[in-house]
């Protein structure tokens, strides 16, 4: 949670529309007033309140001065979807936001490292780094090297509200998801910024076909996944459908590790409950696809991703609770191939047979 609830009191309405009055007048001192009352508003207003403050605290932050304190109003509103606001109301503002402090800070570490010597290290994302001798080296224009810097050092801020609206929508993520994750992906890998569970959500698959094959048994299945956060979760939704289902051998999961994969109840907290592996996830060359990685690893093979299942390599358990907390999974076995089926995909993996 992002904020923590208190005793009710009133005044979230009259302090949004103070704040949004205070952004159309261009007013700082204002802005900055109405802003904190708005903050203290937050903490004890009713969930009536926030489901309808969400959406008209989102809509500000194109206004919202770009200096300013954007991730925390941006924040704010993820407080509220999180209280009931619709997330498809509140996402565009928010996701807009974070792609273009997405954009930002990689233009800060372009500018960074062209200015600099070779071998340079990047700079640390505090804004204790921020001063005259930052903005000249990112260029002539101080309002635009301030704004970049801040990029930099705040990014990593967007995360909870971005998760907020893309964990609670998979619309959200059809329309916003493909167009951030690569700038998510490219800055996370400058290893400056912890951004995995931003990246996480963004690689998250809804409504994806999914051909299975099983290399001990020679059988193949065409399964549809949807909101899984990580392959942990992946490899207890198949053994649940497959094993459990009867079409392969082997030990089924626990009820308890699939309600927890799959409760569409948001989960609180977490439990003891362990999952134990079931199957060595590989790619159709042969290569691991890790547990700790994502559906969205698992290759495309004649435009359809393709994963192959074998015996495990040694006995593995995990923790069964799952990644995202907000996000339910879903694994449905939509056919079973026929054996000729199963063959034809079999030929386009390393081994060429299923057996």
């Amino acid at each position: 949670m992002i904020f923590k609830k208190r005793q009710a009191a009133p005044g979230l309405a009259a302090a949004v529309s103070e704040l949004e009055q205070a952004v159309a007048a261009r007013d700082g001192a204002h802005t900055e007033r109405a802003f904190n009352a708005v903050l203290k508003g937050l903490q004890s207003a009713t969930d009536a309140e926030l489901v309808a403050a969400g959406p008209r605290l989102a809509a500000l932050l194109p206004a919202f001065p770009p200096t300013g304190p954007r991730p925390m109003l941006a924040t704010a509103a993820g407080f509220c979807v999180e209280r009931g606001a619709d997330p498809t109301a509140c996402a565009e503002p928010i996701l807009s936001g974070v792609h273009q402090d997405l954009l930002d800070a990689l233009e800060f570490a372009r500018r960074w490292t062209a200015a600099g010597e070779p071998g340079d290290e990047l700079p640390e994302p505090d804004e204790k780094i921020i001063d005259d001798a930052l903005l000249a080296r990112l260029g002539s224009d101080a309002y635009e090297a301030r704004r970049l810097a801040l990029a930099w050092c705040s990014v990593a801020e967007w995360q909870p509200p971005a998760l907020a609206v893309l964990c609670r929508s998979a619309e959200v993520r059809r329309r916003h998801a493909s167009a951030l994750l690569p700038a998510c992906r490219e800055l996370a890998g400058l290893e400056q910024h912890d951004l995995k569970c931003l990246a996480y959500a963004l690689a998250v698959l809804d409504d994806e076909p999914l051909v299975v094959l099983h290399r001990p048994t020679g059988t193949g299945f065409e399964v549809r996944i949807g909101g899984i956060g990580d392959n942990f979760q992946l490899h207890t939704l198949l053994a649940h459908v497959l094993v459990g289902g009867g079409h392969i051998p082997g030990t089924a999961p626990s009820a308890q590790s699939v309600r927890l994969a799959t409760d569409p109840e948001p989960a609180r907290g977490r439990t003891e409950t362990v999952a134990t592996g079931v199957f060595e996830l590989l790619a159709p060359d042969g290569g691991r696809i890790w547990n700790e990685g994502l559906p969205d690893d698992i290759p495309t093979v004649e435009g359809c991703r393709l994963l192959v299942l074998d015996e495990p390599m040694y006995r593995r358990s995990w923790n069964a609770d799952r990644f995202f907390p907000m996000l339910p999974g879903t694994a449905e076995l939509t056919r079973v191939l026929s054996t000729h089926e199963a063959q034809t995909w079999f030929a386009r993996t390393s081994s060429g047979n299923g057996t």
